[in-house]
């Protein structure tokens, strides 16, 4: 709203007051009329505001009011029965969930364990292959040696002695060591393989009389039986 200031020196002039009272009534009218279009405006969109939130009210309450009439016009017999049928679903379920949670838990610990042994035995093969070629020189290291052989033989039975320490001692820092086994070694099944008994005075019923063949572990795995004659 504008007051519109009257100049003194035509305060007198009846006209001109008129104008100015008719230009400041103008100007409260336009002021007054824009007004009433802006509260206008706003009440339009509180109540469009108003209408979308009792709709929205109304939908979830229709919905949840259908559940509810559905569920009230069951009898007493159907909604224990309904009761009893979802416990059951859910005892169901639950003894699934159960099922699968301890299936995955034998995966998870046989995978680990197929890890470990894999990494731990990963030679076996090749150690199992590596004991055809001590046993070879086991053989030839154990030859004996007449008078006047050469120097030559000798020199080379020398070298096969050499080598074969050296692939014991490489067989023993990869822990493939020999199954202990010798006359008087009390018979074990689990790492000896009896060829044959024999009756024996010396040694003891059920212990070694002698080794026909050595035999070797890998860490705590038997990669070959020592092949052993026992006394019966």
């Amino acid at each position: 709203m504008t007051t519109k200031q009257i100049d003194p020196e035509f305060s007198e002039d009846p006209e001109h007051a008129r104008a100015v009272e008719d230009e400041t009534l103008s100007d409260n009218t336009v002021v007054s009329k824009g007004a009433q279009e802006d509260e206008s405006a706003r009440g339009k969109d509180q109540k469009t505001e108003g209408q979308a939130i009792d709709q929205m009210d109304e939908d979830s309450g229709s919905s949840f009011g259908e559940d509810r009439d559905d569920i009230a016009n069951l009898s007493a017999t159907e909604l224990a029965d309904a009761l009893m049928a979802a416990r059951s679903q859910i005892n169901e379920m639950k003894d699934g969930f159960l099922r699968a949670k301890a299936e995955m838990e034998n995966i998870r610990r046989r995978s680990q364990n197929e890890v470990v042994s894999a990494r731990k035995y990963a030679i076996e093969g090749f150690a199992q292959e590596l004991l055809n070629v001590f046993d070879s020189l086991d053989q030839a290291a154990q030859v004996e040696l007449h008078e006047g052989a050469g120097e030559a033989v000798e020199k080379m039975k020398e070298g096969l002695g050499l080598t074969l320490k050296q692939m014991e001692s490489v067989m023993n820092k990869f822990a493939v060591t020999e199954v202990e086994a010798g006359p008087g070694v009390k018979f074990n099944p689990e790492q000896h393989q009896a060829i044959s008994m024999v009756a024996s005075d010396q040694v003891e019923s059920n212990h070694i009389i002698d080794v026909m063949q050595k035999g070797f572990i890998l860490k705590d795995r038997l990669l070959r039986p020592a092949m052993v004659v026992v006394a019966s």
